[in-house]
């Protein structure tokens, strides 16, 4: 979506789709309004989410009562990724029996406060068998214009209730009091931070986000049948 802000970039494809019978295929629903203003004259705009590894879906979590919550982001390290998530962040775990731990790459200079446990990349294997057992949940407060966050839909997979922004991406999958949570402010997150290590309230929003995943979401193979049939529909 990035790209089609690129100068001319709209035309030239408008111009090849015209060619030839063309499918424009977002992961994300929110995609399919500019999607069809832009290229709905030459082109089908058809909604087809990605899949999730089926390891994702068979993790058992192991929340522990008498451990120290501990939360999860999984992100890009940038301003825009991160979003304000040390400033709504520090009251609630500095200092605090709660746990932040914050995986993945460095992409701008940031420097990460002390009380933020930064571990750097991270593989879908250490996630998995590590961290995401554990967790209470996953945190995004990304500014960042997001397609649909693969991260999300694992650890809505895994069973992990979602703490977001507002961003359409997230509005897309975390449903307020269903799944997770969307925040629009610092004082929100707090109450929902604190709403969510109820172990009762967190197990009943996980295995919700769990079964919206299977049915919406599914496995690969599910997102392969579903490619399947719309190249059956071009060639037929």
């Amino acid at each position: 979506m990035q790209m089609l802000k690129l100068p001319m970039m709209k035309s030239l494809l408008r111009q090849k789709f015209r060619q030839h019978p063309t499918i424009i295929c977002p992961n994300a629903e929110w995609m399919i309004a500019p999607l069809q203003e832009a290229f709905g004259s030459v082109a089908k705009i058809q909604f087809i989410p990605f899949g999730i590894d089926s390891a994702w879906f068979e993790l058992e979590r192991d929340l522990e009562p008498h451990k120290n919550p501990l939360w999860i982001v999984v992100t890009r390290l940038t301003k825009a990724k991160l979003g304000p998530l040390f400033e709504w962040c520090e009251p609630q775990f500095r200092g605090q029996s709660r746990e932040l731990h914050l995986f993945g790459p460095m992409q701008e200079t940031i420097n990460i406060p002390d009380w933020v446990c930064y571990h750097g990349p991270v593989s879908p294997d250490q996630l998995e068998n590590n961290w995401f057992r554990h967790a209470q949940g996953l945190i995004t407060l990304s500014k960042h214009a997001e397609g649909r966050p693969q991260v999300m839909l694992e650890a809505m997979a895994a069973g992990l209730p979602i703490l977001a922004s507002r961003l359409p991406a997230h509005e897309n999958i975390v449903f307020d009091g269903k799944t997770g949570w969307v925040c629009d402010s610092q004082e929100q997150f707090a109450s929902k931070l604190n709403q969510l290590e109820s172990i009762e309230e967190n197990d009943y929003l996980g295995k919700a986000a769990h079964t919206w995943a299977a049915r919406e979401i599914g496995t690969w193979d599910d997102c392969a049948a579903r490619y399947n049939m719309i190249y059956r529909e071009m060639t037929s």
